[in-house]
């Protein structure tokens, strides 16, 4: 739905906008002929201003790939980062006026770099040893582009409640969870919206809500850190509280922030009640919505129209991928009737910020954190005795992978009960990234980082033999079915059923070939532990993250199971803590090749 072209003379013309807990935006002077052409026309009737969007940041600051210790490349040629962004935004204000300009982000802004994580544990923004903690790099950027406001991502969780509290309160803009609630008071923890006013000389203010909504699945995911704290209803349940409280407000535009996908579909299964992307639901089913920033699911979606149910309006929606890869522009147009603005023209589209410069004031800003980060990233930690490749991680039982099975079983097997340590222990792990490699030689934290790129901890549940094989069925839906006598071509083998690498468990501690001609919920065979066949009452610790101890990907049986084993370290810090303590990472010491997959029985590979 382009946009038609806007009268320049309204476009340009000067505004102001101010909102509660946002440090108010600076002005531009107007050039000499457009504050004659202001004074002229004192009574404007049309007006128009844009928001601009990021989402899924992820704490990346810079053009750069930590786990590389290089500039970030890719096959598509992206840049990441929000020093590049910042240059589209100030651009994007001074072709629109700095007044006619709001910005917003989605939410994961504070995981999901080595950045993220030093702030976090290494030197902690919450302080350490009675110090006092730095600021939050992203807190920093964001301060200075002048954000106006931030949704919740899940992965704001990750580092406990403290370390958001701590996040927020150096934040010159108001971070929103409308469906973040208090445990016990059901009362909003954070704030559920702020209204800014965009001021148009001799009519009225335009007043904009802007509405924050995160994902129901932080429940699930961060349980550990929220469990008795915090809980979180559906997007759909409380965006009908709230737009109405908007519009009874006076907002002339209602804009939502969601860290929730367009699709609809939920990875959890039936583990809670609410949809995890339910950012098409929301503009479908609440009425008086005009635009929804969408995050959550690393998608690139420049424009996308949602016709509401009720009104028969269109809601328009966009998501800017990830990471910074992408600025989404939401363009709206105004008519003033009868002393209301209503809106008569909308148009989203995405920009992308590669082959700008960086903004040199965020360089000038936190070029010492970076700087800081990159030489506690090439900190070594030990050798390899070869190179262990990720490569072929997602369809064949590789060393790397065992690397992490092992580092698993044993940290778990150390904390167990002296019952529980009489039961056969077993491992899951996912190939989190295809790229990653430990070469021979020096080991580096970045290294290990690479391989395992999110800051899970460690759980040790109880699965009988059956609930095992339903669990490892499960896991195998992530290949397509390929019969028996057809080559078996990798580049389209896996990510079936939209299952992606991340959700893909391979096991430890017992043996199983994965048929691929056989239909889903037939593929696991051989099932053995130590040479015997596993029988449907035999009882395993297992080995997990946490992300999947807690209903991560819709797993059967693990979310509910009985824990044997719990700990808050990260399992990439144990991993850094094993090469450490052995000095020498070998995979005579753990590699074992007990997986693989077959067809028909054949082998493939």
């Amino acid at each position: 739905m382009p946009l038609s072209p806007m009268n320049r003379r309204e476009f340009v013309k000067k505004s102001a906008v101010t909102g509660a807990a946002v440090v108010a935006a600076g002005s531009v002077a107007a050039a000499p002929a457009q504050a004659a052409e202001q004074q002229r026309d004192c009574h404007p009737r049309t007006w128009s201003f844009s928001i601009l969007g990021t989402t899924d940041l992820h704490s990346h600051v810079f053009d750069w790939d930590y786990y590389k210790d290089a500039a970030y490349t890719d096959k598509n040629g992206n840049s990441v980062g929000v020093a590049r962004v910042a240059t589209l935004v100030k651009q994007q204000r001074e072709a629109k006026g700095e007044d006619h300009v709001l910005l917003v982000d989605a939410g994961d802004i504070i995981q999901g770099t080595s950045l993220a994580y030093y702030f976090a544990r290494v030197d902690p923004i919450t302080g350490a040893g009675g110090k006092k903690g730095p600021k939050h790099p992203m807190a920093v950027a964001m301060n200075h582009m002048r954000y106006d406001a931030a949704a919740l991502g899940n992965h704001e969780f990750n580092y406990g409640i403290e370390t958001l509290r701590k996040f927020e309160s150096q934040c010159h803009f108001p971070l929103l969870g409308a469906n973040a609630l208090d445990a016990k008071t059901l009362r909003p923890a954070f704030h559920p919206y702020t209204v800014k006013r965009i001021r148009v000389p001799g009519a009225p203010d335009i007043k904009v809500g802007i509405l924050g909504l995160t994902n129901p699945g932080i429940a699930l995911w961060d349980k550990d850190n929220v469990s008795g704290k915090m809980v979180f209803p559906g997007l759909v349940e409380q965006a009908k509280k709230y737009v109405p409280r908007l519009r009874a407000l006076g907002c002339d535009v209602v804009f939502l922030t969601d860290h929730s996908g367009l699709d609809g579909s939920t990875s959890w299964g039936d583990t809670l009640p609410y949809v995890e992307n339910a950012s098409n639901l929301v503009a479908a089913q609440v009425p008086g919505i005009d635009a929804i920033l969408v995050g959550h699911t690393h998608k690139e979606v420049s424009s996308y129209t949602v016709k509401n149910e009720e009104t028969g309006e269109d809601v328009l929606l966009s998501e800017p991928y990830c990471w910074g890869y992408r600025l989404t522009v939401f363009d709206f147009e105004l008519e003033l009737h009868h002393g209301q603005w209503k809106v008569t023209k909308k148009a989203a589209q995405t920009l992308d910020p590669k082959g700008v410069e960086e903004d040199p004031e965020i360089t000038r800003l936190l070029k010492a954190d970076h700087d800081l980060v990159v030489k506690y990233v090439n900190t070594a930690v030990g050798t390899c005795t070869q190179d262990l490749s990720a490569a072929e991680s997602c369809w064949k039982d590789v060393p790397v992978m065992d690397f992490i099975h092992e580092v698993q079983m044993q940290s778990v097997k150390a904390g167990l009960s002296a019952s529980d340590a009489a039961l056969p222990l077993i491992s899951m792990a996912a190939p989190f990234s295809r790229t990653a490699d430990i070469p021979a030689g020096s080991v580096t934290i970045k290294d290990i980082a690479g391989l395992y790129i999110y800051d899970n901890t460690l759980y040790g549940k109880k699965l009988t033999g059956a609930q095992l094989k339903d669990y490892l069925e499960f896991a195998a839906k992530y290949y397509h079915q390929v019969p028996a006598g057809t080559k078996v071509d990798t580049s389209t083998l896996t990510n079936a059923n939209n299952f992606l690498d991340y959700m893909y468990d391979t096991a430890a501690g017992v043996s199983y070939d994965i048929d691929i001609a056989q239909a889903e919920g037939s593929r696991i065979k051989n099932l053995t532990y130590n040479g015997k066949a596993v029988t449907d009452d035999q009882v395993f610790v297992v080995a997990v993250n946490n992300y999947r101890a807690n209903g991560g990907s819709g797993y059967p049986h693990i979310a509910t199971a009985d824990i044997a084993y719990s700990s808050t370290n990260e399992i990439r810090q144990l991993m850094i803590d094993y090469v450490t303590a052995k000095k020498a990472l070998d995979p005579k010491d753990f590699a074992v090749a007990n997986w693989k997959l077959t067809q028909a029985g054949t082998p493939v590979f």
